[in-house]
């Protein structure tokens, strides 16, 4: 019979289901882990629920790390990040896969096992866009002297988006804000910057939302350089596509004032 493994869409649900998976000592393909609930259910198979243990999910994250080396182990936090419904699974059939081979370091090469090849692509398109967003995010200056940017990834990368700022910016009182998932990236001046709740983040840094006077004349004259500096006759619509997808614009500050005007 079919076992299903039911576990939260998070790096510590997911490692807490390979570990349960790990304990049954059952055929691995008879196993699956399932990210969240689904609406129908398979015939003749078993379902369980998963709750994340952090202990638990701290030895297999060790195994990971100790077997893959760190190259596995970024690919599967990468993967983890993404919004795919299957991830788990593939995960999970993927560490099999690797703790099998006479060297696991050489897992995230074995492309031509399927899960190792779905994991590969998913954490490669969590990276591609954890990158657009570094390039294409947009800070604004709150009246309190907040530096605050509004995001809507595909995939939950703010994680791998605020190590970057916060290198660059450790001055700075910042806010990156995933207004799909409702959570906060904070980054208090010379501290390390943390992950909380979009109602923790509004009680503690975002009671008002307000741009500063300077924010408002600046974002006018960035937008007005924006436009002024393009060359009609160069103009290459599929081109700008490519490069800048049209999902990324909606929270970058030249659209969004040139948007407003008309």
């Amino acid at each position: 019979m079919e076992l299903y493994l039911i576990c939260e869409d998070s790096l510590e649900g997911i490692f807490t289901g390979i570990y349960e998976a790990y304990a049954l000592k059952r055929s691995h393909q008879e196993i699956h882990l399932q990210v969240g609930e689904e609406d129908n259910l398979r015939l003749f198979s078993e379902y369980r629920s998963i709750q994340a243990d952090s202990n638990k999910a701290a030895k297999v994250a060790r195994t990971i790390n100790r077997e893959f080396g760190q190259e596995g182990f970024m690919a599967v936090c990468r993967a983890l990040a993404s919004n795919d419904a299957k991830k788990g699974d593939a995960i999970y059939k993927m560490v099999v896969s690797g703790l099998a081979m006479s060297d696991p370091r050489k897992v995230m090469s074995n492309l031509a096992n399927e899960y190792v090849m779905k994991v590969f692509e998913l954490a490669r398109f969590s990276a591609n866009e954890a990158h657009f967003l570094i390039e294409f995010l947009r800070f604004k200056e709150l009246e309190n002297g907040i530096l605050y940017a509004r995001t809507g990834p595909k995939n939950n990368v703010l994680t791998f988006v605020m190590p970057h700022f916060s290198d660059r910016l450790p001055l700075e009182n910042f806010v990156i804000h995933d207004e799909g998932r409702g959570i906060y990236g904070l980054h208090p001046a010379r501290k390390d910057w943390y992950v909380v709740t979009e109602e923790e983040g509004r009680e503690s840094v975002l009671s008002t939302y307000k741009l500063s006077a300077g924010e408002e004349l600046y974002s006018e004259l960035f937008t007005a350089f924006f436009h002024t500096i393009a060359v009609e006759e160069r103009v290459n619509r599929r081109l700008q596509r490519n490069m800048l997808p049209l999902r990324y614009r909606e929270y970058m500050t030249e659209f969004q004032l040139s948007k407003d005007r008309k």
